[in-house]
């Protein structure tokens, strides 16, 4: 394994940009509450340098760099706030992201510690929480040019993901005081219900219905599999991976949906994004992480690896509900951000081909439906080329 990259000082692992436009605010401002309200004022002194981090697709998030004064180090912190425009109920808590991260610190080594939290939105016009900045390796889409990975050490880092997942899950919810976040039993069939309802509000004319995919789901869900404290958003590219050793994670970063639920609904959610290198060109086109580099674990074998870590039973049949909710839920995850940018909320530009990728994940939770043979083939060919003749369009 080859990684050339020089971690000390303040190397970027994992380099920001420049600040949108759309997403500015005042920096001086924002500098002067902190230095009033963080927990640890130490290195935060003058006016920080701002860049965005531009890899996510829902919060904002900043790099505030600190370059210290009279010999005194710099500090590096991460500020995270809600995009413009309008949100969908509930999305978006600042504070209750801050407050997951907050408890779950102690027992869960993790996860980033907390600076502050600012419910003054008149500082920059929305709630926000700051956090320390976990400096190590992030993998975007592609492995960084001086990181090769052999098929051993991508096969064990695909492990080390579902091992720290399985950490998660049992985290003792009630010692943490996690569960306050908890809704009692159903979550199964909350989830379906909530999810079916954003995607019908966030909808827009030019993709499809999903009408039959949230009707199978409805009818097939089974009973909660247990309850414990689940990511929701967990990704390859969420892992923080130590400089020295990126096959081992310092930390998990956005908890934003985080809560108490079901895990295997928790591990359905994760899969989602994992595309691997033998799916059909239109899934390799939206892959966001790296799980396609020989040697990963396939979903197959992350759910039976997840099954023998945790002592569950999960057949294919049973693991079928989990797959096509996760497939699903990324749907209406992609739709509501679509949805900023369709109605002029938003011009960046990423968002516009996300309407693509909410048609190929139709696509694909029919071809999951259908177990037929021949219907799967016909479904790994339809979405390329209805996506070629969509591509051109423009929302009106």
């Amino acid at each position: 394994m080859s990684d050339k990259t020089n971690t000390g000082g303040q190397t970027d692992l994992d380099p920001a940009r420049s600040v949108r436009d759309e997403d500015s605010f005042d920096v001086e401002v924002v500098a002067t509450w902190l230095r009033a309200n963080a927990d640890d004022p130490k290195g935060l002194e003058g006016t920080p340098e701002v860049q965005q981090f531009t890899g996510g697709v829902s919060n904002l998030t900043y790099l505030l760099r600190y370059a210290g004064r009279s010999g005194k180090p710099g500090r590096d912190v991460i500020l995270r706030r809600p995009p413009a425009g309008s949100k969908a109920k509930n999305a978006h808590d600042m504070h209750r992201e801050y407050d997951v991260q907050r408890l779950l610190k102690p027992v869960f080594d993790y996860v980033p510690s907390m600076v502050a939290f600012c419910d003054d939105e008149s500082i920059i016009g929305s709630e926000f929480y700051v956090m320390e900045r976990l400096n190590g390796r992030i993998l975007r889409r592609n492995l960084p040019k001086d990181m090769v990975l052999s098929q051993e050490q991508a096969r064990d880092l695909s492990r080390t993901y579902v091992d720290r997942l399985v950490d998660l899950h049992q985290v003792d919810v009630a010692a943490a005081g996690l569960d306050k976040f908890s809704r009692g039993t159903g979550y199964v069939g909350r989830q379906v219900a909530g999810w079916s309802d954003r995607y019908r509000k966030a909808r827009t004319k030019n993709v499809g219905s999903f009408e039959k995919v949230m009707a199978w789901l409805e009818a097939n869900q089974p009973e909660d599999r247990g309850s414990c404290f689940i990511h929701n958003d967990y990704r390859l590219d969420n892992l923080v991976l130590d400089p020295e050793n990126p096959l081992k994670v310092i930390g998990i970063l956005d908890w934003e949906m985080a809560t108490v639920g079901d895990p295997l609904m928790d591990l359905g959610s994760a899969l989602a994004y994992w595309i691997e290198a033998g799916d059909n060109p239109v899934f390799r086109a939206f892959r966001r992480q790296p799980s396609n580099v020989p040697g990963m674990l396939t979903r197959t074998e992350i759910v039976d690896y997840y099954a023998t870590k945790t002592g569950q039973v999960i057949t294919p049949e049973q693991w079928r509900f989990y797959e096509v909710f996760g497939l699903f839920r990324l749907a209406v995850i992609a739709q509501q951000v679509y949805y900023r940018y369709f109605h002029g909320q938003t011009t960046n530009p990423a968002y516009k081909q996300l309407r693509l990728a909410v048609i190929a994940l139709e696509w694909r939770c029919h071809q999951l439906l259908t177990r037929d043979p021949l219907a799967q083939a016909r479904a790994l060919t339809v979405p390329v080329t209805r996506l070629a003749r969509l591509g051109s369009s423009r929302p009106r």
